[in-house]
């Protein structure tokens, strides 16, 4: 850095020629932090909002038209998107682990993983993308996307995802073995978050997920007939629900049968699973759980307080931004991982 010192009698073109000169430096230190920043961008990786607006500016229209082709012959699939963008994220980060298929050791077999589907229509996505700007959109992206779209579909927000996600190279069934569980407690379920850097506030906005979700009579066995020592519901269900659910998931049943986990509006994205856990209509133990601890029962009676619709918190905007931060975990940019041919394979 220098330092000018002007003697007063300094002529009036010298000042002038050293402002601009000044001038000029700052330009040109401008230029030089840009291209810096540049590169480390291109070096490092950050996720931005329409990372691919120049490599391939028909990727999110492409996979918004792929999702909403196969919502026309699967209704569920919003909360079948939505589950796999979940899952995905929370084993080695959202870098598309949880898509490959490489024997019986792929991510995908794991137990925490029952019932994921999708996968096809990630596939069908990136076929189109590679016809049209081969070896540019990553699968992960993809995934995120497909989520984003599945939510806006299901009557939820619109929001912007921000993208440059890059595939990981690793993909193993033993990695999945922390998967959050319906049969945790509270705290488990906040240690697993905490994890991967998520708050109480999002396990709750994120649990709410499950507003446009299914699940099978296997996982309601327990809470419904072995919940007790020695046999029974679970206490905490509403006893004006208790019949029904029975009703759809008899004893010695079939465990496949399945059932919405929101009582009230299953394919519409509300907060109404939020009033269900309130009023002991959740259908999953694990959400039930949400209102037996403080901290998280203080979140979900956040959203329905006599001021809430016109001071908030506003459960939308909540929810974006815990998905937003969800999609960020463990991502892979820059020179880190890679752009697969096809979603299910390595390179």
């Amino acid at each position: 850095m220098y330092l000018f010192f002007f003697p007063l009698h300094l002529h009036l073109f010298e000042v002038l020629s050293t402002k601009t000169l000044m001038a000029k430096t700052k330009v040109m230190v401008s230029i030089t932090l840009y291209l810096l920043s540049l590169f480390l961008v291109m070096s490092f990786g950050e996720l931005q909002v329409g990372f691919y607006s120049k490599t391939c500016p028909e990727a999110e229209t492409i996979i918004s038209r792929v999702v909403t082709g196969a919502l026309l012959s699967d209704p569920t699939i919003p909360a079948v998107l939505l589950r796999l963008h979940f899952h995905d994220c929370f084993v080695e980060g959202c870098d598309g682990s949880i898509l490959v298929n490489n024997g019986a050791d792929s991510e995908r077999n794991a137990f925490g993983h029952q019932g994921v589907r999708g996968f096809e229509t990630i596939e069908a996505a990136k076929a189109q993308l590679e016809a049209v700007c081969p070896g540019v959109v990553s699968c992960s992206d993809i995934v995120a996307l497909a989520a984003r779209d599945s939510i806006s579909l299901a009557n939820g927000p619109a929001y912007e995802v921000p993208t440059g996600r890059r595939d990981g190279r690793v993909s193993n069934l033993s990695l999945a073995s922390d998967m959050p569980d319906i049969d945790d407690s509270v705290q488990e379920m906040k240690s697993k978050f905490m994890r991967k850097g998520l708050n109480a506030k999002d396990l709750v906005l994120l649990s709410a997920a499950h507003t446009i979700g299914t699940t099978a009579c296997f996982f309601m066995t327990k809470r419904l007939y072995s919940f007790l020592p020695g046999g029974g519901p679970d206490p905490t269900i509403n006893p004006v629900f208790l019949p029904e659910l029975v009703s759809r998931c008899p004893r010695n049943g079939d465990i496949n049968a399945r059932l919405p986990i929101d009582h009230f509006s299953e394919r519409r994205f509300d907060k109404q699973i939020l009033q269900n856990i309130r009023q002991g209509f959740a259908v999953l133990q694990s959400d039930a759980r949400l209102y037996e601890d403080e901290m998280t029962r203080r979140v979900v009676d956040s959203y329905f307080g006599l001021l809430n619709p016109i001071f908030g918190p506003f459960f939308e905007a909540d929810f974006v931004e815990s998905m937003v931060k969800m999609g960020r975990i463990g991502v892979k940019t820059g020179r880190h991982g890679e752009i697969r041919r096809v979603c299910s394979a390595f390179n």
